[in-house]
């Protein structure tokens, strides 16, 4: 027994009876491509010859590469109409262990580990950034409290830990060898390597969200949880592989950042969560469940970005970035909103 599930090839409306321009002028995705393309336009005019730079290119592609993996676990969450407040916090614990852990095997002072010891704490990353996922699952799906009050209590929980590892202060010994290539290396001619670890996990979650019976259970939750378990659907399970998974993704992501800052630079992620979620939202990704893609995630997460980039190259004060990108995500959630009614008036 199959359940509908509303993704964006059947949420306008049947996209079997439009023509090619109709169905890219109706998607969703578009509009949003077409604000990040206009963005783009208006800074290159502003500042010829400064913005539309290699330079730029690479510095905006390796500054986005930690928050897109967190998105991409964030997009799975709020297709099940969930949320996930967490995911910074998990991704600081993640790096402290991650860097903890280094520390412990090279005696105190990891600077000179190999990659046995950097393979490691990669590992240690990965687990505890699933293991507080598991956590969020198990409450979220199986003890039935709400998201939003859960993964705020993990969120303080995940980050008070973070600091009881290291007496409240940074880790700053990381191994040069992780730092140069992960965090600062390039490959196939000038590609950053943080960047092609940011661009094979988006690749994997796009197959896995748009491609598997995993995605289509996603979105099936999402459009309706008893619709779902009518139909045969493990909704429990489900949940609880989707908080998993973003747990996992931000254990990754934690070890991404360690890379690149030498450091877990815990005073610099915590507002993570808060892009993720935005960068989600003005990607496309309906609050309300069901209706998301992971193309529309990459380009919400460039939106924020490119307008931070830009207002740093024609310097203005960076609050201006901070009302832009509200303004953009408030136009985001009603622009959902007006789609949504206009849907269930149908």
């Amino acid at each position: 027994m199959s359940v509908p599930v509303k993704t964006e090839s059947t949420v306008d409306g049947g996209f079997g009876r439009r023509t090619l321009g109709q169905r890219l002028v109706g998607a969703n995705t578009f509009w949003i491509a077409l604000v990040l393309v206009a963005l783009i336009a208006v800074f290159t005019v502003l500042a010829p010859g400064t913005f539309a730079t290699l330079f730029t290119l690479q510095t905006l592609l390796i500054e986005t590469s930690v928050l897109l993996v967190l998105s991409v676990g964030m997009t799975f969450v709020i297709i099940t109409a969930g949320i996930d407040l967490s995911v910074g916090s998990v991704l600081i614990f993640a790096g402290m262990m991650c860097g903890k852990t280094m520390e412990w095997l090279s005696g105190g002072d990891a600077g000179a580990a190999g990659w046995g010891v950097i393979a490691i704490g990669l590992a240690a990353a990965v687990v505890s950034g699933t293991i507080w996922g598991l956590i969020n699952g198990f409450l979220i799906a199986v003890a039935k409290i709400p998201p939003l009050i859960v993964t705020l209590g993990t969120m303080g929980a995940a980050l008070g830990a973070a600091y009881l590892l290291n007496g409240g202060s940074d880790v700053r010994s990381v191994p040069t060898a992780l730092n140069k290539t992960l965090g600062y290396g390039t490959s196939f001619g000038g590609v950053p390597n943080l960047v092609i670890v940011a661009v094979v996990i988006t690749l994997i979650g796009a197959w896995l969200l748009h491609t598997t019976r995993f995605g289509r259970y996603t979105y099936a939750v999402g459009s309706s949880a008893e619709a779902a378990r009518r139909a045969g659907i493990g909704v429990t399970a489900h949940l609880l592989k989707v908080y998993l998974l973003t747990g996992f993704l931000a254990g990754i992501a934690g070890f991404m950042s360690l890379a690149y800052y030498a450091s877990t630079t815990i005073t610099a992620h915590t507002t993570d969560n808060l892009n993720a979620i935005a960068a989600t939202v003005m990607g496309g990704t309906s609050l309300f469940g069901g209706i998301g893609t992971v193309l529309g995630t990459v380009i919400g997460v460039f939106i924020p970005a490119v307008l931070k980039k830009g207002f740093n190259i024609i310097q203005v004060p960076d609050f201006w970035q901070m009302i832009a990108v509200g303004a953009v995500l408030i136009a985001a959630v009603w622009f959902d909103q007006r789609r949504r009614r206009a849907r269930n008036s149908r």
